[in-house]
């Protein structure tokens, strides 16, 4: 029998041979290694996306589940929300297959595009805006994407241009106490402080260089001195700030909240009304001795533009319970004159610390439960730009606390923060934009808080003596209540 024999190319009419239709030599020799290289690709993408759930915890997983949801049914959510455009420009692909034989293209439907990064109490979107689907349009539908994503909240920002960040809430971060555990390593950025999560579990930064002093009310129990604690926990690894605290509530240096950090304290008073007074001047003195010196030692008239530094920190002076030091006493005898007098002299001092004290770097930091005009001087809030309120019982003493734009959010009033679930949450003024903002403080161990102050205990450095090292002897020689 003959053996098959394959047949022979048949030539072309040119006499060349025609090449042959065997399949395999159709295909390009480098597909199947970009095949390979796309299913390498995409076994890689699937295993660190199932490793980074099976890694997270319930509540974020639950939120990636979210994410997926969103981005599936953003297009079609889009449409139903009006969140779209529509193109009538053909795209040059369609310009070119144009013909008279084609009809025209139909208008394209545009919808911003969307990216999505889950977290344990929701998710964040970045959405990129089209033409006339922008922040306000966005802002107008929060409550249906809200309603359509199974969250308790959305809230819509510009992130940066061209771009919005939403944030979607899942749980109420409010609600979950959340915990802080120092470092203790130096803030990098000393003018700006850590404060907590709001009520969209995002970061609350709040920016204090620059800021002449701050005041914080709240009823007791609610969270004022363990915000303060964290705060000193926070910054009292750097050696550019130092510290001194009046704690109205006690006696003894021993005694309250502020006995865990003493270490870190340069010095402190308790309700002793006569040492606050001493305490008070000395602190006025050091601002008139800063403002003599600055210019010369630092070559500049706001500390801010170089920053706190050892030699020349940043002093926060703590005055928890003010209306200790400020109480208006009513009587006739000799003593009760003499106590009046006396805190009359301090709302005077006071008030020069925190008109004057922001340029050479003196920050104060006012508590007490209704900054009412009897608890802080009325002169002496009003200055403060930064407030903070927890918990409150009627709505006079969250205006006193906030002011009276308060009235028009009553939504983030404090009075709102009267449950056992709102224990650790304050109302602040929102820094540089309108409204108010909730936001929920870290609570802090108090053994972690002692041993960060006594491991940075030998940062302590005496502020009055910090100047003279620096200066020489004491510039500024007038009796001081001449100069006053």
């Amino acid at each position: 029998m003959t053996p098959a024999v394959a047949p022979s190319p048949s030539p072309s009419p040119t006499g060349t041979p025609l090449p042959s239709l065997d399949p395999s030599n159709l295909v390009p020799s480098w597909l199947p290694l970009l095949g390979v290289a796309v299913a390498l690709v995409l076994l890689v993408w699937l295993t660190v996306k199932t490793v980074t759930y099976i890694r997270a915890d319930t509540e974020t997983r639950a939120s990636i589940r979210q994410a997926f949801r969103i981005r599936r049914t953003w297009p079609r959510l889009a449409r139903n929300l009006g969140l779209t455009t529509t193109d009538r420009t053909p795209t040059l692909a369609q310009q070119l297959r144009t013909s008279p034989e084609r009809p025209k293209p139909e208008p394209r439907i545009l919808f911003p595009k969307v990216t999505t990064t889950a977290d344990r109490f929701g998710v964040q979107i970045r959405m990129r805006t089209i033409a006339k689907v922008g922040l306000a349009e966005v802002q107008r539908e929060a409550d249906h994407l809200a309603e359509a994503w199974g969250c308790t909240r959305v809230s819509v920002d510009v992130d940066k241009p061209g771009q919005l960040l939403l944030r979607a809430v899942r749980n109420e971060p409010l609600h979950t106490p959340i915990h802080y555990t120092p470092t203790g390593k130096p803030t990098k950025d000393l003018g700006v402080w850590d404060l907590g999560v709001d009520e969209y579990a995002q970061a609350v930064a709040l920016r204090m260089a620059n800021v002449p002093g701050a005041a914080v009310a709240g009823l007791p129990g609610y969270g004022k001195s363990s915000l303060i604690n964290a705060l000193i926990a926070r910054l009292a690894p750097s050696a550019a700030v130092q510290f001194i605290v009046l704690d109205g509530k006690v006696s003894r240096a021993d005694e309250g909240d502020y006995a865990d950090v003493i270490d870190r304290i340069a010095e402190f008073v308790g309700d002793d009304l006569d040492a606050a007074n001493q305490l008070f001047k000395r602190l006025v003195q050091l601002r008139r001795d800063r403002s003599s010196a600055i210019r010369r030692v630092l070559g500049t008239t706001n500390m801010w533009d170089k920053g706190p530094t050892p030699a020349w920190p940043l002093l926060v002076v703590i005055v928890d319970e003010a209306h200790t030091y400020f109480r208006d006493y009513k009587g006739n005898d000799p003593e009760t004159k003499r106590l009046a007098a006396l805190s009359a002299e301090n709302a005077r001092l006071v008030e020069d610390l925190v008109k004057k004290g922001r340029s050479v770097g003196i920050t104060t930091l006012l508590a007490t439960q209704k900054a009412t005009g009897d608890a802080i001087p009325t002169f002496i809030r009003d200055v403060c730009s930064v407030a903070l309120s927890f918990a409150q019982k009627t709505t006079d003493a969250a205006v006193a606390a906030l002011g009276e734009d308060i009235r028009n959010w009553p939504d983030a009033s404090p009075i709102n923060l009267l449950d056992d679930r709102f224990v650790g949450v304050a109302v602040m003024v929102r820094q540089g934009k309108p409204g108010f903002l909730r936001v929920r403080i870290p609570y802090i161990n108090p053994d972690r808080c002692a041993q960060v102050a006594q491991n940075c205990g030998h940062l302590t450095a005496d502020p009055f003596q910090l100047l003279t090292k620096l200066t020489g002897p004491r510039l500024v020689t007038d009796a001081l209540d001449d100069a006053a």
